[in-house]
């Protein structure tokens, strides 16, 4: 059975439409900007986080106290 060549014509317009708004979604998803903008969000809530922002404090102090021990002795 022949189909018709409009009926054709719009299944192949709708599949492009549909390919279009699937490959703009992924575009979207896959922004630099916004890969990056999600990953410093959660650099930024993990570091917030006093089970790590207080031993990276206490690091940070030693290596200070260490670097000043070198210098001055």
């Amino acid at each position: 059975m022949a189909r018709d060549p409009d009926t054709i014509q719009r299944e192949i317009e709708q599949a492009r439409d549909a390919l279009a708004s699937t490959l703009d979604q992924l575009g979207t998803k896959a922004s630099p900007k916004r890969l990056v903008d999600g990953a410093r969000s959660s650099a930024r809530t993990t570091l917030a986080s006093p089970k790590v922002k207080y031993p990276l404090i206490g690091v940070a102090a030693l290596i200070f106290l260490l670097i000043l021990r070198k210098i001055f002795s």
